[in-house]
């Protein structure tokens, strides 16, 4: 099974991450995907907002899910490089992350990401561009 099917079948469940966070996936395909999730407490840094690296991590899985989307199913892949802009913080509630395939390469596929706060007619919270290595199944 592959790991779309598992996704698909098992929801968070198929991915170990996804489950400690209890991230949802919304939607994925075609070179998309969208994630949802809660924010809680244990998510916030001392200043009572959700720490960087979260918005990192989930804009990251968005991105390779939506790269997925567009691999061959014995594709793998590993981010070689990200850059993230935080523009806005979040404290509680959710937040979605949607992920985009921009171009993919032979060995290298380029994707860009956010993370908004559910519910705020797209409220930009951070912006991520990521390069990603593509090793190829056989």
């Amino acid at each position: 099974m592959s790991y779309l099917e598992d996704l698909r079948e098992k929801g968070r469940d198929a991915n170990p991450f996804f489950k400690l966070m209890g991230i949802e996936a919304v939607s994925f395909g075609d070179g998309k995907a969208v994630l949802r999730m809660e924010v809680r407490p244990d998510m916030l840094n001392g200043a009572g907002w959700m720490q960087g690296g979260i918005y990192t991590a989930l804009a990251d899985e968005a991105m390779a899910l939506a790269l997925f989307t567009a691999l061959d199913e014995n594709d793998r892949i590993a981010t070689i490089s990200e850059t993230t802009s935080f523009l806005q913080g979040a404290r509680m509630g959710r937040v979605v992350a949607e992920g985009r395939v921009v171009r993919i390469g032979r060995q290298v596929a380029f994707a860009e990401g956010c993370v908004k706060a559910e519910g705020t007619e797209g409220q930009v919270l951070s912006m991520t561009s990521a390069t990603f290595s593509i090793i190829r199944g056989r």
